[in-house]
């Protein structure tokens, strides 16, 4: 039986991701209680999750089989190029232009072809976003470029 190898490996990547960065933060950030949470709480409860969802995404491929699914370079370079984007241009676009922009790369490699969409997408993660960490968070981010 061929097994879906993508799968199980993606998630049990996903899952030694979680458990590193639960560890991690176990081991360095004072954990608190539940009244009164520490910095390392939510970096361990989103270590545990991630691992949680790693483990529901592998154990159901090692019983589903799977044809093979090719490999596409292009895709994995624009997905990279996605992040280090967002990484590098938020102090410069904002995070407003920012995430409108890693939208855009990374949907380029879809199989559906069309700006309205695109376009469409990036706004609704845009606003989700800003809504997230500028309104709900309260972070500081820049959210316009600066000229």
């Amino acid at each position: 039986m061929q097994r879906d190898w993508p799968e199980v490996w993606g998630g049990l990547i996903l899952a030694m991701i979680g458990i590193g960065a639960a560890f991690y933060a176990w081991q360095n950030y004072d954990l608190g209680t539940l009244r009164q949470m520490g910095p390392g709480f939510f970096p361990v409860a989103m270590g545990v999750a991630l691992c949680g969802f790693g483990l529901i995404i592998a154990l159901p491929g090692l019983w589903r089989r799977s044809e093979g699914v090719p490999f596409d370079i292009a895709s994995l370079l624009l997905i990279l190029a996605a992040v280090l984007v967002f990484g590098l241009a938020l102090p410069r676009l904002g995070l407003v232009g920012t995430a409108f922009a890693t939208v855009l790369i990374a949907t380029l490699p879809a199989e559906r072809r069309g700006w309205v969409w695109r376009g469409v997408l990036a706004l609704a993660i845009t606003l989700v976003t800003v809504l997230v960490f500028h309104v709900g968070l309260r972070m500081t981010l820049p959210l316009w470029p600066r000229l």
